[in-house]
């Protein structure tokens, strides 16, 4: 424990940290990503970021350039402070951005961060000038600000990300959350790491050096996580950005008309359309369509020679149920199938074989519908009511 104690130490790290998340930003920075309104979102989340990491870089650059100061560590604790304080005002504002930006707010943004430059100033100059009575006023209004931010911030990511998930399974069909799951965990890693910084405020000081070197690893994870999502993002931004490039709504409000409304003409119309469709819809099945995923609506519906408005419109009235749930019932009876008829492959790739591209979608579904998990309708043979 005195390893971790000592100044000199404490310092080293300071500097692989600030040289890292300064090297991070610089790598997100050179990533290009086209200039186009389809992109938009995701280049003015990776700028965010990047810059975050340079304010966490100069933040400790300052530290260790006033390494003679006294109190040494209580001072990189109160640069750390601030350096956090940054970090989750851009990465919770750039993420739900990314998300939903309806449920983000540049102005308060703007606000947020000039009353966060504000403090860390007076913070800063009060320790410097020995102040302790302004030092210890800022410490608390910074500690407040901290903790309301992050607070409003939690709220704002919840809601952003339960408005992508349905904007995923609207525009796929399909059970679509695995796609950005990652955002949600870095962000849980993020508020934590911000809560053990609250954490080591109020413990006995000596251990600022494992928090430093913790930060450090967060920024890697959080980093190779993001640049992975950059190289393989175009299904999420084809949902997030449907609105934005067709101007449609993902939600439109429903507008039908009554069976009174309706002529006798447009009954007869849409019947033999209906004919139509169910003929490529068992051609469809008999190919076993169903099977593929990471389509959207349009695509699916331009297989069958139809609009998704049109499609949407036969389930809910000859089928009595939507698209996805009829497509689903199809998949598990296909899966049903080849549990008993290929032992030699694993669950998991049966689901993968029958459309799920998400492995714990499919023992959910495959449970809610059979009522026992894939593992156990092979070992009774098909029989679980026997166990």
């Amino acid at each position: 424990m005195e390893f971790l104690r000592d100044i000199e130490v404490l310092r080293a790290i300071q500097l692989s940290v600030c040289s890292g998340s300064c090297i991070l930003a610089f790598v997100l920075l050179l990533i290009k990503i086209p200039q186009t309104e389809y992109t938009k979102k995701m280049r003015m989340t990776k700028n965010t970021i990047a810059l975050s990491f340079l304010i966490c870089s100069f933040l400790l650059g300052f530290a260790l350039f006033n390494k003679d100061i006294a109190h040494y560590e209580q001072f990189s604790s109160l640069m750390m402070l601030i350096a956090v304080s940054y970090s989750s005002i851009a990465i919770s504002y750039s993420m739900t951005n990314l998300l939903d930006s309806k449920y983000t707010d540049g102005t308060a943004f703007v606000t947020n961060v000039f009353f966060t430059a504000t403090v860390s100033i007076v913070l800063i100059t009060s320790f410097m000038n020995d102040n302790h009575t302004i030092r210890n006023i800022s410490i608390v209004t910074m500690l407040l600000l901290f903790v309301g931010q992050c607070v409003y911030y939690i709220f704002q990511f919840d809601k952003a990300y339960k408005s992508a998930v349905r904007q995923l399974e609207a525009f796929y069909d399909e059970e679509e959350d695995h796609k950005i799951r990652w955002i949600r965990f870095c962000y849980v890693i993020a508020m934590l790491t911000d809560v053990f910084l609250l954490v080591y405020l109020m413990l006995p000081k000596g251990l600022m050096t494992l928090y430093v070197a913790w930060y450090m690893l967060y920024m890697l994870y959080f980093s190779s996580n993001f640049i992975s999502f950059l190289g393989s993002h175009k299904m999420t931004l084809d949902a997030f950005a449907h609105r934005t490039l067709s101007g449609q709504d993902m939600f439109p409000q429903k507008q039908e008309k009554s069976k009174k409304e309706e002529t006798a003409a447009e009954v007869r119309r849409r019947a033999r359309e209906f004919e139509k469709l169910e003929k490529r819809i068992d051609l469809w099945v008999e190919n076993k369509k169903y099977r593929e995923y990471d389509k959207s609506r349009e695509e699916i519906a331009a297989e069958l020679s139809t609009t998704k408005e049109t499609l949407q419109l036969y389930f809910n009235v000859q089928m009595g149920m939507d698209f996805r749930t009829w497509r689903t019932n199809l998949r598990i009876q296909d899966a049903k199938q080849m549990l008993l008829e290929k032992p030699e492959c694993s669950t998991n790739m049966i689901g993968e074989l029958c459309g799920f591209s998400d492995r714990s979608n499919f023992h959910r579904q495959f449970t809610k519908i059979v009522g026992c998990s894939p593992k156990v309708w092979r070992e009774t043979d098909g029989h679980p009511e026997n166990i």
